[in-house]
């Protein structure tokens, strides 16, 4: 089906039926209302695009139109539609089932069950052997007969086939990953780490540099050169819809990914789905698989309120968009349930949490900070923020890191520590802002890690403005530094400034990367004995990997244990445990999973450091420590709170009824998220008063009454005395 028309409102559009059983009844004119579109997924495609597909904009929320070479390109995958020959002499019109006016397109289409959209039509790819046209090319599409399935032997049984999952970039990506397997699994599909054994291949994509989308291109030629079917989820395809690599490949966006069983469905059976539309955040209570069981990584929002002149997550991330309080508190509380060590809070900035939704990030930590064992048996690592918003939440953060459970660690990046520098990247605070936080938090947490990113190399960094740089890295000295060249993405605004000299900018990495490797900072820990919290294994597949109330990480070497593979006589040596390419062999990979299984992950212990290095520590094992708290029950309510209570469409939350945060800078979106800041605090203040002077009244009262009940009594008994005298 073709519909000539460019404006997705107009009521009265043509209809042109191009398969040869319904060729005779030529053109017809069809009125159609926006939901009519919307529930029979018509495709438009306007005459300027009859032969190609049509524009992005053109497909998003319609249901998608289909390229020359037949391949259908959709994003919201609506059903099919049935269509009936008859003779064109009056013009058809298809009316919505109910009489009232329908022209509103604010409806929400119900989802569509897995595989309608495809259940009965065919897509060849052989021409047209009358060479008629239908406005989209000259390949054959053909409409199945009622109740009938397609014969296509490219097909696979839903939920019967073999996918792999591989995840580029940050741990909102892994938490997306995590999410889109889940699904897949509880579909029936087998989820296998090893590509060659995999019909389909999911790819979820980075785009902060080059060389993360560099490593993507490289998985997806490897992909096509072995035959498999492909999917290209995350950043990438929601950044750069139009990118060369993504051509005849599926795509998901990063709300979409609640949809990632259709889009496999419809990928092995021979589509090119197309779904990149924003939409509501995906529920937090969808079925999810753990890279590591032990950690779960926690989504509070995505997008933010910066405009950082190199970011290119800014055009796939988009704007900040938080989850409801209440869906990430049910969901704290589940993972405590289920047994985690660690939950970790990601997003694009934590510190910027619900200003989109009248709340703040000092709430968020009290709300969350209540729902973990006091035992330290499940631990709280805070996300990444940047300067400008955790200025008003200081207290908060230094509350929030004194309890048992919460890490003493926080990434802040600072990226440069040139005024100058920072004005270019419009990161929208000082250096002597970012000074204060490391300053107040150091004063007050202690041992805190800090730890912070540069970039090396930005346009128009002068000598002056980088030694700038390396003078505040040599003033705090920080455990973790993310030392990364610049890159020029396409479409930032910084991509179009000259840049320096790539040989300077080479220089400026070896000489910050020659001092951080410099000192030690993990020297106070040597012969000290501390708490650790075992969740991973060590890149070697020899030690386990744990950290300490601070986030500094200790290596240590399991004990023996009788589980199966047990970690007697394995090689130290980790060379050995690679092939030619660097890449791990399947014994490594073995190894690292039996070693996964060891009863010491998941659990703390006490351990003596015995020696030290750059970037962690080594130590032995005194004490294992038990659980001493019970895991309660999730609340009952909480998959219901997961399920609903989740921000608006297109990715943002609801918006506070007096903040209005969208086309803000950073810094007065900051300026915004203090005066909430202060605004709640003092709101506080005032109920903490109010219920004081209310308990007051109550304790007055009372005592009131039980005065003069007491002068009663003494009456009654005075008066009985005198009776008796």
């Amino acid at each position: 089906l073709a519909l000539a028309s460019r404006r997705r409102r107009r009521k009265t559009i043509n209809l042109a039926v191009s398969s040869p059983t319904f060729r005779e009844a030529g053109e017809a004119c069809v009125t159609l209302t926006e939901r009519d579109r919307l529930r029979l997924g018509v495709c438009i495609v306007p005459n300027r695009h009859r032969g190609a597909m049509a524009d992005l904009e053109d497909l998003e929320d319609i249901g998608g139109a289909s390229a020359a070479d037949g391949t259908r390109m959709t994003r919201d995958l609506p059903p099919v539609v049935r269509v009936t020959a008859r003779n064109p002499k009056p013009p058809v019109t298809i009316e919505s089932p109910n009489s009232t006016n329908h022209d509103d397109d604010t409806d929400v289409r119900p989802s569509d069950t897995f595989g309608d959209a495809t259940a009965d039509r065919v897509v060849r790819g052989d021409g047209d052997a009358n060479g008629a046209g239908d406005g989209i090319g000259d390949e054959k599409k053909t409409l199945a007969k009622e109740n009938t399935r397609p014969s296509n032997p490219n097909r696979s049984t839903p939920g019967t086939a073999t996918v792999h999952l591989k995840t580029f970039g940050c741990s909102h990506n892994v938490s997306d990953s995590e999410f889109m397997a889940g699904q897949l699994a509880a579909y029936g599909y087998t989820l296998s780490d090893d590509p060659d054994t995999a019909d389909v291949w999911v790819v979820n994509t980075c785009t902060v540099k080059n060389p993360s989308q560099s490593a993507m291109n490289t998985v997806i030629e490897k992909g096509k050169l072995a035959g498999k079917k492909l999917v290209v989820a995350g950043c990438v395809p929601q950044g750069d819809q139009h990118a060369h690599e993504l051509t005849d490949l599926s795509v998901v966006g990063i709300t979409q990914i609640d949809r990632i069983v259709e889009v496999v469905e419809r990928t092995l059976g021979g589509d090119t789905v197309r779904l990149l539309s924003k939409k509501a955040l995906p529920s937090l209570d969808l079925p999810k698989i753990r890279r590591n069981k032990h950690v779960e990584i926690l989504p509070l929002s995505t997008g933010c309120l910066g405009a950082c002149t190199y970011c290119k997550t800014k055009h796939a991330r988009g704007d900040l968009g938080s989850y409801e309080l209440s869906a990430l508190t049910a969901r704290v509380q589940t993972s405590v349930a289920e047994g985690v060590t660690e939950i970790w809070l990601s997003s694009e900035d934590t510190g910027a949490y619900g200003i989109d939704l009248g709340t703040d990030v000092t709430s968020l930590f009290h709300d969350l900070v209540k729902q973990l064992p006091t035992d330290g048996s499940c631990m709280l690592r805070l996300g990444m923020t940047n300067p400008p918003y955790i200025l008003a939440h200081l207290e908060s953060v230094v509350q929030a890191m004194k309890h048992p459970s919460v890490y003493a660690f926080l990434h802040v990046p600072v990226q440069a520590a040139s005024n100058k520098v920072l004005d270019g990247m419009k990161r929208e605070y000082t250096v002597e802002e970012f000074e204060k936080v490391c300053d107040y938090l150091l004063a007050r947490v202690p041992d805190i890690t800090i730890a912070t990113d540069i970039i090396c190399g930005f346009p128009g960094e002068t000598v002056e403005d980088w030694n700038e740089t390396m003078a505040l890295c040599r003033k705090y000295n920080f455990r973790e530094v993310h030392i990364s060249q610049f890159y020029p993405r396409p479409g930032t605004p910084a991509a179009r400034m000259k840049r320096v000299d790539t040989k300077e900018v080479k220089r400026r990495s070896r000489e910050l990367t020659a001092y951080i490797e410099s000192y030690s900072p993990h020297q106070h820990l040597l012969n000290a004995t501390r708490r650790v919290w075992v969740t991973d294994v060590a890149k070697d597949g020899v030690h386990l990997v744990g950290h300490t109330k601070s986030y500094e990480q200790v290596l240590l070497k399991p004990p023996a244990w009788d589980g199966d593979g047990g970690v007697g006589g394995v090689n130290t040596n980790d060379n050995k445990n690679k092939n030619d390419d660097g890449n791990e062999t399947h014994s490594s990979l073995n190894q690292r999973q039996n070693l996964m299984r060891h009863p010491l992950m998941g659990r703390s212990c006490l351990v003596k450091i015995t020696s030290v290095a750059r970037w962690h520590a080594v130590g032995t094992i005194l004490e294992i420590l038990d659980k001493h708290e019970s895991r309660p029950e999730a609340p009952a309510g909480a998959a219901v709170a997961m399920a609903s209570a989740q921000s608006g469409n297109s990715g943002v939350g609801r918006r506070h009824k007096n903040l209005a945060t969208r086309g803000l800078s950073t810094g007065d979106a900051a300026r915004v998220s203090a005066a909430l800041a202060r605004e709640n605090a003092a709101v506080t203040v005032r109920n903490a008063r109010l219920h004081f002077t209310s308990n007051a009244a109550v304790l007055g009262a009372a005592i009131g009454l039980l005065g003069l009940a007491f002068a009663i009594v003494l009456s009654l008994l005075e008066t009985r005395g005198t009776g008796e005298l």
